[in-house]
């Protein structure tokens, strides 16, 4: 059999031959069921995509009525009945590849992974045999549901998406002069679409039509700026710029042509779901409502889903933000355990992280984890869900109150079993599902959501099972006995596997009857799913009782290598246990990962402290993730660095939980744990994830580090350092401990066992390690060897010595690319490109910044892809190209933003400002560069350099209007923040900015000798930059060439004690 939807609706026989299907409800009908082929569509759901928002009366019977006139139709057509009856609805028997939107749907996905894996003609050829499905539009059909236009709207959508990746593949096997006619159609028909408008360019320019590539991008210009307001976007406005430069890559791949847009932050969205959703359709109206806006009956900023334990209070929240339209952030709180963690867990799920690339040196002072929160968020339209909070009710109201009142646009969907008590606070009680009275038929007990709930988790363990005249009665009185709880309901019909359901009912009936003569304190609710816990707990085997309290110690789910090594059991034993618990529905499975469900998971955790064996498994549990973290530790370094990164992602909640219990109980595997998780939590961003558990073990052990531990002692006092008053709290410091730390380093062994050890040390204090430099007595591995490298360069750097710092660089990315090293490369790669940039090589320069980017990006280290886009920009001011430039910092500053970095937006307002300047607009430059200097002074980042920058740049328009006291006032300014952090290469800029002030004052040779000094300082002029190029000609004009070079030469053979006595007289 053959469905088609794709712009034809069309039945066809497995020979060829056509179906007729009669009356356009009865073609609807077919279409919604052909487009979840395989699979139960609920009544609800084919009633509204029938009648939309108007239905008949008895909208049951005309859906009936339907269903009746399409089988007849389809009679005949294959050898079993084709419309199947399910205890929810109604199913297609068919394989799904037998209707063209799920083929589409599933060759779209394949090309796609064809194209990024780089092979082109296969991508190529399966785009086009998905674009092949479509006949025309999608058809009417698809019925009157907002649920089958959005359908419809996101199969367009996809189809438009796979014509430009196809283009995409044959523009990379250069078919440019083949693709020009359909790229036109497709701009034509789509004018406000980018990117079909940039492949156009990209084929115009590889057919040799250069000058219809350049109308071309000023036709999209026009339209942009007329139907949107918008200029082109970055990626647009690249081609561009390439087609002016006579890019020839654009001729090649279209990788080539097009940078890539920086990573964006990895928000964690709600979790997928593998059962279907029933009921709580008033409920989830509702709170759709209150969030949507305002002229809709919406505009609450915070919504509390309350109810009592397993009455669906997560799934009504995950439905409900799967409807709304905007970006959705989820935030499980039922493994978290401190409160004071709260503010890191929403952060991880907003995907905000710190950089990675020279952190230390931007920052003295950690920011505060709440104002990061609040810095990232600002600006975003975004949904916060924050599920279960009953546990820390305080510490989320006093969160959720500070986001809601500075970050304007945020909303917030809470569940708890209380409410938070935050003025504004909307509240959505759960009910429970409605159940039927006594008495009812099959059919009218099957309009209760509870029945239905029922009858459908029941289906997945008993396909054979329907809710009929001879069980009707047994299901009816299991819902009314379970109170309508969904969760009591679920795993009562997952009871079904092994009993009747005459039997299920009975032995409720035994339970309650027991439950009646305890405790009469407790809830109605509460007893009832007590009850039916306490009943599937009672069911199982020893063994799996055994398997399902030990599972309690997971905090973030589970693998079935760790429940080998945490419950004791072979592979075999484990999938044997996990599967029955599974099937009982005590625990849920999704790709390889398990997790139990919380309510379960509270009843089973009293059991495992009633059978003595919670510090027994307990410990096994820290061993496990100590013996994880310490595989991982050497992959981190490695071609398996984004591998094993996120292998230790998927277990954070667990390696966090290990490492708190460890501090409790174990202080030598905590100091061992936070040792080998430091390069995980710095590579993934995630400096401060360490520095609560370091700083309390720190209280625990004092100031003396244990024997044998002594480098694990330095990396807890690191990362306690790297939480700033997070982690410390009130009344606590960590100054005693910087001494003993000090005096380890003093006599450390090099290499260390800890690799990163010495980069973090060299970042906190500024004080790289001698043998960091110099490499030690022992021969150190391929990254260690890089390592030193790379320290070496950086103080050939800061000496002054460019090129040696140059080879340096150039030695140890050859090393960190020999290992796979993402963060080392990224890192050397940056520094080539400034050095590059220094040198006039502005090609080399931008193209080595672009590899940074791409190593950054892979890393998801999104404040570190700002940063790069901002050194890249600063490039681009001084090799004059303005408009490319502004480009880089706009780009900067939405990367910024997303990834919470207060200081980057300055960086931005700054290179924004000497934009301007240099432009002329001295008005425009002094508000982005006061701007600018404001953003410095938050007191987050102490960015002596940028703070520098910024006084030049004042004192530079001061310059310009004539004000040469004031100018020289900045500069100076500029050089004493230099001068006092010890940077003198920094100080280069200061003392050229100074060199045009006493230009401009009459000393024309003081000038001079201060352009020697500042090119010494660097080693290395800035010929090209343009300021300094202007200070370069006046003096020429004003000298003599002999006298120009003598003072030259004066200031450029200052040693560095040299240099900074004159500078202290100037």
């Amino acid at each position: 059999m053959w469905f088609g939807v794709l712009g034809e609706f069309v039945v066809r026989r497995d020979d060829g031959s056509s179906v007729a299907v009669r009356g356009p409800r009865a073609r609807s009908l077919l279409v919604l069921l052909a487009l979840e082929a395989g699979r139960p569509v609920t009544v609800d759901s084919l009633i509204e995509g029938l009648y939309g928002d108007n239905p008949p009366r008895d909208a049951l019977n005309a859906l009936q009525s339907q269903v009746s006139r399409l089988r007849r139709d389809l009679r005949g057509a294959a050898s079993h009945e084709l419309v199947e009856s399910h205890p929810l609805g109604y199913r297609l028997a068919v394989d799904p590849d037998s209707v063209d939107a799920h083929r589409f749907e599933r060759l779209a996905a394949e090309g796609r992974r064809q194209l990024a894996a780089g092979d082109h003609a296969a991508a190529a050829a399966t785009l086009r045999q998905a674009l092949d499905l479509w006949q025309g539009p999608v058809p009417v059909e698809l019925g009157e549901a907002v649920t089958a236009r959005a359908r419809a709207h996101r199969l367009e959508e996809l189809r438009l998406a796979v014509a430009e990746d196809r283009a995409e593949a044959e523009l990379a096997l250069g078919g440019h002069r083949e693709l020009v006619a359909e790229l036109q159609q497709l701009v034509a028909a789509h004018p406000l679409r980018e990117r079909p408008r940039g492949q156009l360019m990209r084929a115009l320019y590889g057919c040799g039509r250069r000058a219809d590539a350049l109308a071309a991008y000023e036709d999209a210009r026009r339209t942009l700026a007329e139907e949107l307001g918008n200029d082109p976007s970055d990626e647009l406005a690249a081609v561009h710029l390439a087609v002016l430069r006579g890019d020839l890559s654009l001729t090649t791949t279209a990788a080539a042509s097009a940078p890539s847009e920086p990573a964006t932050v990895e928000r964690t969205g709600p979790p997928a779901q593998l059962t279907s959703f029933v009921g709580r359709r008033d409920e989830l109206e509702r709170v759709s409502r209150l969030l949507g806006p305002l002229d809709r009956g919406g505009g609450a900023r915070l919504v509390t889903v309350v109810g009592s334990g397993g009455s669906g209070k997560t799934r009504l929240a995950i439905e409900a933000a799967g409807r709304d339209p905007g970006g959705v952030a989820f935030v499980d709180l039922g493994g978290l355990r401190d409160g004071g963690d709260l503010p890191r867990q929403v952060l991880d799920a907003f995907g905000v992280r710190e950089g990675v690339l020279n952190a230390g040196a931007r920052q003295s002072q950690p920011p505060d984890t709440v104002e990061r929160l609040v810095a990232a968020l600002s600006d975003t339209e975004i949904l916060l869900v924050l599920d279960n909070c009953e546990h820390m009710v305080e510490e989320v109201a006093r969160l959720v109150f500070r986001l809601l009142t500075s970050c304007p646009r945020i909303r917030v969907l809470a569940t708890s079993r209380e409410a938070l008590g935050i003025t504004g606070e909307v509240l959505c009680p759960v009910p429970p599902l409605a159940a039927p009275p006594e008495g009812v038929s099959a059919a009218q007990a099957l309009e209760y959501p509870a029945v239905r709930l029922f009858a459908d988790r029941a289906t997945a363990v008993r396909p054979d099972f329907t809710v009929d005249p001879a069980t009707v009665a047994a299901v009816v009185r299991v819902c009314r006995a379970l109170d309508g709880l969904p969760l009591a309901i679920e795993l009562a019909a997952a009871r079904l596997r092994s009993l009747p359901v005459d039997e299920v009912a009975a032995r409720l009936d035994d339970r309650f009857r027991l439950l009646s003569q305890g405790s009469r304190t407790a809830s109605p609710r509460h007893q009832t799913l007590r009850a039916v816990v306490g009943w599937s707990w009672d069911l199982l085997e020893e063994e799996e009782q055994r398997l399902a309290r030990r599972l309690t110690v997971f905090a973030g789910g589970f693998t079935l290598g760790a429940v080998g090594r945490v419950c004791e059991l072979s592979d075999a034993e484990a999938v044997e246990r996990l599967t029955g618990l599974a099937d009982k529905s005590l625990i849920e499975g999704d790709g390889g990962r398990y997790r139990m469900l919380g309510t379960v998971r509270a009843f089973c955790a009293e059991r495992l402290a009633e059978a003595g064996e919670e510090e027994e498994v307990q410990g096994r549990y820290t061993e496990y993730f100590l013996d994880l973290a310490r595989t991982a530790e050497p992959y981190l370094r490695s071609a398996g660095q984004l591998d094993w990164l996120a292998r230790l992602a998927a277990e954070h909640a667990n390696l966090q939980a290990a490492l708190h219990r460890a501090v409790r109980a174990d202080q030598e595997t905590a100091f061992r744990l936070i040792a080998a998780l430091t390069g995980y939590w710095w590579l993934r961003g995630l400096r401060g994830h360490g520095a609560v558990a370091a700083a309390e073990l720190l209280r625990k052990v004092g100031t003396a580090p244990p024997e044998g531990l002594e480098e694990e002692y330095v990396l807890c006092v690191l990362n306690a350092a790297a939480g700033g008053d997070d982690a410390v709290g009130d009344g606590f410091t960590l100054r005693p401990y910087w001494q003993p730390a000090e005096e380890i380093m003093a006599d450390l062994a090099w290499p260390p066992r800890y690799p990163f050890l010495t980069v973090l040390w060299g970042m906190g204090t500024g004080t790289p390690r001698p043998s960091a430099v110099d490499g030690g007595t022992r021969r150190p591995d391929p990254w260690s060897d890089a390592l030193t490298r790379l320290g070496r360069g950086h103080m050939a750097l800061f000496g002054g010595e460019v090129d040696e710092a140059a080879r340096q660089f150039e030695d140890s990315l050859a090393g960190f690319r020999s290992t796979g090293d993402r963060w080392g490369t990224a890192l050397c790669l940056a520094e080539l490109a400034m050095l590059a940039g220094w040198r006039g090589e502005g090609r080399r320069s931008m193209a080595l910044y672009d590899e940074a980017l791409e190593s950054a990006g892979q890393l998801g280290a999104v404040e570190d892809l700002a940063d790069l886009l901002c050194r890249k920009a600063d490039g681009l001011v001084r090799a004059g190209d303005f408009a490319a430039a502004r480009t880089a910092y706009e780009r900067a500053a939405r990367t910024a933003r997303e990834a919470g970095a207060p200081t980057l937006p300055a960086a931005v307002e700054w290179g924004l400002g000497e934009i301007a300047r240099l432009s002329g607009d001295l008005t425009e430059a002094r508000r982005l560069v006061e701007a600018a200097l404001a953003g410095c002074a938050t007191g987050w980042f102490a960015v002596e350099e940028l703070r520098a920058r910024v006084f030049v740049a004042l004192g530079r328009i001061a310059e310009a209007e004539d004000d040469t006291a004031r100018a020289r006032e900045w500069h100076q300014r500029a050089l004493n923040v230099m001068i006092g952090s010890r940077n003198l290469a920094g100080a280069a800029g200061a003392v050229e900015a100074l060199a045009g002030v006493v230009l401009l004052e009459g000393d024309a040779e003081g000038a001079v000798l201060l352009l020697g000094l500042g090119a010494g300082l660097r080693g290395i002029p800035l010929d090209q930059d343009p300021d300094v190029a202007r200070t370069v000609a006046r003096a020429r004009e004003l000298l003599p060439p002999d006298a120009y070079e003598a003072a030259y030469r004066r200031g450029r053979a200052m040693t560095g004690e040299e240099a900074l006595a004159f500078l202290g007289r100037a």
